[in-house]
């Protein structure tokens, strides 16, 4: 943990919750989901945090292309820097 006056341990988390993307997780995910255990329901929101979330949804950060286009977009830059060396 950071501390007093540190603040950048938890932002990403702060960031998440308190913006539209945790009501997007709700409309789009959970919203009149009736889930049968815990279970089922840990497993969905994992799918939808790790699949969707993380992997395809454009990020800003990113220049508003997902993980896996920017992580393609970088081995290419990568090689093709390589190449002309």
């Amino acid at each position: 943990m950071s501390r007093k006056g540190n603040c950048w341990d938890n932002a990403p988390t702060e960031s998440f919750f308190n913006s539209l993307k945790i009501n997007s997780l709700k409309n789009e995910r959970v919203h009149a989901t009736r889930y049968r255990t815990r279970q089922e329901a840990m497993a969905d929101l994992f799918e939808y945090l790790e699949v969707f979330y993380n992997r395809s949804r454009r990020h800003s950060s990113l220049g508003f292309v997902s993980p896996v286009q920017f992580l393609q977009n970088w081995i290419k830059a990568q090689s093709t820097k390589d190449a002309a060396a």
